[in-house]
């Protein structure tokens, strides 16, 4: 049991032969051993020990037999407590290249550990909720807009109109006003607002003067433009199957424009684990889950992982080689060609929107830090035990004393300086989630 608590599965047979060396007493007179292996299954769920050793006789030295062989053999499984377990993950622009493949890989590593070799368990749901800006709830969950909004459904061709012509509402919803966007209130009492980055020549020009209409495409990051902009992957709520959790992180990018708000991404990890929305995820996520908060022998798990400080985000101007007419200088340099009200378009509007005229970028990430703080007690005050990650060169001193004061412990947040680390984080996290018991 002690050498199964270790942190990771390449340190086990190590481990083990130094809890055994420091409690079996070996020597003539007790007992000599022979031979102690050390098998750990390759994913880490299953740890099996065996030993022999010769013990000296008392009585059968009568009968001319001074040893006889002992063997003892044990198997120890990792076994995950029931748990709902949410992975809110930085899928901003700055993470693209090996770091967005890095926390792809050690994300699913933490998967694969939890889940060891099956593919369901009875008592594991896992969500990803991959956050910019701007969170995607999915197009299925429109009857969560506003009713002055939900009504149009925001797809082309429909009555009304259609603020994402000449094509469709991808998902994404703004951050909700006067608190709410720091709660786990479910639509019902506060319903959301659709997020439609304007239509603006500076640096969101789209429609019928280019070709094509709108450039959406992960591929055109910064470049892009459309009403979509800056707009990234659909949440997957809590499901049971491992390979649909590995496709869902697969099928995460990082996504250009806007900023990074690791508040709004953190607000939906506590919404995707929060009681309150029960039922009404829908598809593959159980009408039963998500649980009660603080139910027996249930873990409510959050972790957040960042490459950067919350900021929104001022991309100076639009430049796209293959529009008609471009919108300005390849290389600007200076005003006009910065973003209308102070910065780009983000979950909570631009930032003179919701920081008052005139405001500045590094007032803005203050205020974001604050609101994150706030959610982060909120969650760990329902018993949501939060692992928090800052990675990379990026992050402010100021960012990882927020992402540490957030981790429900100081153990439970971690910065990792590189891939190759982040990777070990990612597993200890991994084996930490892990529970143990005797198979045999």
């Amino acid at each position: 049991l002690a050498a199964g608590r270790t942190a990771l599965p390449e340190n086990v047979e190590a481990d083990a032969r130094s809890y055994f060396n420091s409690n079996f007493g070996s020597g003539s007179k007790l007992a000599e051993l022979k031979d102690l292996k050390i098998e750990v299954s390759e994913a880490g769920d299953q740890l099996t020990l065996s030993a022999s050793a010769s013990m000296p006789t008392r009585f059968m030295r009568v009968f001319g037999k001074d040893t006889v062989a002992v063997a003892a053999s044990t198997v120890i499984d990792r076994t995950v407590r029931q748990m709902e377990l949410a992975l809110v993950l930085d899928n901003t622009g700055s993470m693209a290249g090996a770091a967005f493949t890095a926390m792809q890989s050690a994300a699913k590593d933490l998967v694969n550990i939890v889940y060891g070799d099956k593919e369901t368990n009875a008592n594991l749901y896992v969500a990803v909720v991959p956050f910019v800006s701007v969170v995607n709830i999915g197009t299925g969950h429109w009857s969560w807009l506003a009713a002055t909004e939900a009504q149009y459904k925001y797809k082309a061709g429909t009555s009304g109109t259609n603020p994402y012509t000449p094509t469709n509402w991808k998902g994404c919803v703004m951050g909700r006003t006067g608190g709410l966007d720091q709660t786990d209130d479910p639509p019902a009492t506060a319903p959301f607002k659709a997020y439609a980055y304007p239509k603006n020549s500076i640096d969101n020009d789209y429609g019928s003067t280019k070709r094509p209409g709108v450039d959406e495409k992960l591929s055109s990051g910064n470049n892009g433009y459309g009403p979509n902009l800056g707009c990234g992957p659909a949440i997957t709520p809590l499901i049971q199957k491992k390979s649909d959790v590995i496709a869902a992180l697969d099928g995460m990018g990082a996504w250009s424009r806007g900023g990074t708000a690791g508040n709004e991404g953190l607000a939906w990890g506590w919404r995707v684990l929060s009681p309150r929305w029960r039922g009404l995820w829908g598809g593959d996520t159980p009408a039963t889950r998500p649980l009660d908060y603080k139910t027996a022998d249930t873990d409510k798990v959050a972790v957040i992982l960042t490459d950067g400080d919350n900021q929104v985000y001022d991309w100076l101007c639009q430049w796209k080689s293959s529009s008609s007419s471009p919108d300005c200088p390849s290389s600007p340099t200076a005003a006009p060609y910065v973003g209308p009200n102070g910065s780009d378009y983000t979950g909570f509007g631009r930032l003179d929107d919701f920081m008052g005229a005139g405001s500045t970028i590094a007032k803005g990430k203050v205020e974001f830090d604050k609101r994150m703080a706030s959610i982060c007690t909120k969650m760990k005050t329902e018993g949501i035990i939060i692992y928090s990650i800052t990675f990379g060169a990026t992050p402010s001193k100021s960012a990882q004393d927020l992402y540490k004061a957030c981790a429900t412990k100081t153990s439970y947040y971690y910065h990792s300086p590189d891939n190759a680390t982040l990777r070990t984080v990612f597993r200890t996290i991994g084996i930490q989630l892990s529970n143990l018991r005797i198979a045999k």
